[in-house]
């Protein structure tokens, strides 16, 4: 264990004392309300086990979590699950005795949980839990917490619930409902006027002297035994010592069977999760305030280790909790070491408080926890209802309440993972996998082209189609993605699927992508990837997974690139070869078969090829680079050119490709300023390199030719801007 660092000694002090007043009368309110199931006698006992939750809690759990300034206690859904649990043991008939060495048993295994989702780093994946199935529980969480302390604050006997305590006022007891009033008003009330104190603390203030002071007009109110409308003596289980029926819990421990173990583990399960949820929720809000970090994982291992603890000590379990976190934040803490101090100082109230504690009023601490499930429920989720796209995630709410209220808080747990399940697939299934969709005469690749292989890509480069997939592709979104490419498969011969977005992909998707292949093959086409991501997020390598699942293998008609402008390439590359307009590119051209220079007179060619230089490039060498000085314009009698930008020492930008017939450098030629860009030869080339200096007296004796280079120039470069606008048109639509 890592001791917290005293940053702020006395800032962490008044922090955890600050935390403490906030924390304790909650946790003796959680306490009685668990307890009391099993009868008025209990409730003292409920007390003091919110109490021992509380210290041991707030100082193991501080000691061994991963977030500074976080302060751990009992809570609202821990003492939802275990009253629940309770009900049901009672309901059951199981023995008082038994019941409680259950609970025991049922904090224990969820502080072991915990630590298991610590130690399984599955901290984070706890807090993508979806907001609605939060909400939704902690909603039903509150209105089962209101439900269960009405009754206690009207003071009907025990074995009335909600309904049957509203229509039985002939139970009520006046002072009760007198007491839980007062405490609600001053808890809601009081902060107004004096902010230094918690309003939970001023709330039993003053519900202790509203019981007093009804003492006075009913002087049997002043008897503790037999006394429900008070929390009564602190002792333990039958009358005896705390001590003594703690160590009868544990030596009973052995006879606990594998029965009951199993009705355990769905409880706490559903404990464990709750729990690390709030503590979490928590950890984000005061990252936000404080803006640090918090160590999810560890705190999971340190609150399993602080209920654990709880647990051993006859203590309910607890999380991280937002009130008394703020308060603490407020009060100056720094370091986990104000948790400690919180935990320290609920011990001392205790033993120093525990005559006072014995006249606490049942009515009071109802009217604490009825405030506090009244601030539990998501009232904003009604905002839901305003918008159609919304009223799903309201219909979620309400199933997740509805069965909190009606089944249990179990079966609540249940229906959250299941609609967060549905949630999931609802959203992958409800975006487009379908990012754009574009044909081969929309697009182009960054290959330089002449004017009449672009007239032929412009008239049949329709045979493609290009559809930028993203998302996940599995089984929820498989039929969309059929239904999106069927249209495409009846009448396009080269199918480019470009992956760079896509998320996930299962056997289902992949299966039809084999259906696809297979479609495409009749019709002598292809299906082309491009940029299949090396690694998904989850870690797959989406390649080798096309190869083990057969979809990828020698003789399929299948082609991969490492980019869309590559896939693009191939295929024009085959459209211009089907059309019969590709030459031979290993032929290199004469300066006449340039398109630049078709219709000219041959003497006034040749002459001009005098002033040029015939230069050969190895595939891979650099023909200028950017900063580079020179005129020079470069005209490709055989090979290919990418003009390359170079972003970094590492990374580069791939600008074009420019092949056989092609020119470039046109830029430093016209202006004569340094290159803009990297020359490199993407296979072995051979060029004519003509000066600016060579051209400029070449035209002085042909001035006509001249001009006609120069507006050729012009219009390829005219014909170039065109297509790119049309084909950034197309990306914008």
């Amino acid at each position: 264990m890592k001791l917290p660092r005293l940053e702020n000694p006395a800032g962490d002090f008044w922090g955890g004392f600050a935390a403490m007043l906030v924390a304790l009368p909650s946790a003796i309110a959680f306490g009685v309300t668990i307890y009391s199931v099993l009868g008025s006698a209990h409730a003292a006992l409920g007390a003091l086990a919110g109490i021992l939750g509380a210290t041991a809690i707030g100082i193991v759990a501080s000691s061994f979590g991963g977030t500074s300034r976080l302060i751990s206690a009992p809570c609202a859904p821990a003492a939802a699950v275990a009253s629940a649990f309770a009900i049901e043991a009672v309901r059951s008939g199981t023995p008082v005795d038994t019941t409680l060495l259950l609970l025991t048993l049922l904090g224990l295994l969820a502080g072991l949980m915990q630590i298991l989702f610590g130690v399984l780093r599955l901290g984070r994946l706890i807090k993508y839990m979806p907001y609605t199935v939060v909400s939704g529980y902690l909603s039903g969480v509150g209105l089962i917490i209101i439900g269960s302390q009405v009754p206690k604050l009207l003071g009907t006997p025990k074995n009335l619930h909600f309904w049957a305590a509203l229509g039985a006022p002939e139970h009520w007891r006046w002072q009760g409902i007198v007491v839980g009033v007062v405490t609600i008003i001053v808890m809601l009330g009081a902060p107004r006027l004096i902010k230094a104190v918690p309003g939970a603390v001023l709330g039993l203030v003053a519900g202790v002297a509203a019981y007093f002071g009804l003492a006075l007009l009913d002087p049997a109110l002043f008897n503790l035994s037999g006394n429900t409308l008070v929390v009564g003596a602190l002792r333990g289980d039958g009358g005896g010592s705390f001590v003594d029926g703690l160590v009868g819990r544990w030596t009973s421990i052995a006879d606990v069977n594998l029965e009951q173990l199993k009705l355990l583990a769905i409880p706490a399960l559903t404990l464990a999760v709750l729990l690390s949820i709030d503590t979490l929720k928590t950890c984000v809000v005061l990252d936000a305030l404080t803006r640090s970090r918090h160590d999810s994982n560890r705190e999971l291992i340190g609150q399993g280790l602080g209920n654990l603890a709880s647990g051993a000590i006859g203590g309910i379990p607890g999380a991280g909790t937002m009130g008394a976190t703020l308060v603490n934040i407020s009060g100056g803490a720094a370091s986990r070491f104000s948790g400690v101090v919180e935990g320290v100082l609920a011990l001392l109230a205790f033993l120093l408080l525990a005559n006072f504690i014995s006249w606490v009023p049942v009515a009071g601490l109802a009217g604490i926890l009825i405030v506090i499930g009244v601030r539990m429920i998501d009232r904003n989720s009604l905002n839901y209802l305003k918008s159609r796209s919304t009223i799903l995630d309201f219909a979620v709410i309400v199933a997740v309440i509805g069965t909190a209220l009606t089944v249990s808080l179990i079966a609540a747990s249940g229906i959250g993972i299941v609609l967060a399940v549905v949630l999931f697939i609802r959203e992958q299934i409800g975006g487009s996998i379908i990012r754009r969709k574009m044909l081969g005469n929309e697009t182009f690749s960054k290959r330089v082209r002449t004017h009449e292989e672009m007239e032929i890509l412009t008239h049949h480069g329709a045979r493609a189609a290009i559809i930028e997939l993203q998302g996940s592709l599995f089984f929820g979104t498989a039929d969309q993605l059929y239904l999106s490419l069927e249209p495409e498969l009846k009448t396009r011969d080269f199918l480019i699927l470009d992956m760079r977005r896509i998320q996930t992909v299962d056997v289902t998707a992949a299966h039809l992508l084999e259906q696809v292949k297979d479609m495409l093959a009749e019709r002598k086409g292809f299906l082309i990837f491009s940029q299949i991501p090396p690694n998904l997020p989850s870690g797959r390598d989406l390649q080798q997974y096309f190869d083990q699942v057969g979809l990828l293998h020698a003789d399929s008609p299948v082609r991969v690139f490492p980019a869309l402008d590559d896939a693009l390439e191939w295929v024009e590359d085959r459209i211009i070869h089907d059309a019969a307009l590709m030459r031979d590119e290993e032929i290199a051209l004469e300066l006449h078969e340039v398109e630049l220079f078709a219709g000219r007179k041959e003497q006034t060619v040749a002459e001009l090829e005098q002033c040029m230089e015939k230069r050969q490039v190895a595939a891979g060498e650099t023909i200028f680079s950017r900063g580079d000085s020179g005129d020079e314009l470069f005209l490709i009698r055989r090979g290919a050119v990418r003009i390359v930008l170079p972003l970094s020492d590492r990374q580069s930008h791939h600008l074009g490709t420019f092949g056989r017939g092609a020119f470039f450098g046109e830029m430093a030629f016209l202006d004569g300023e340094v290159r803009s860009a990297n020359a490199v030869a993407f296979v072995d080339t051979e060029l004519y390199v003509l000066s600016r200096h060579a051209f400029d007296a070449f035209a002085e004796d042909h001035k006509k030719l001249g001009l006609k280079l120069m507006e050729g120039i012009a219009s390829v470069l005219a014909s170039r801007l065109r297509y790119t606008n049309a084909e950034l048109r197309v990306l914008e639509l």
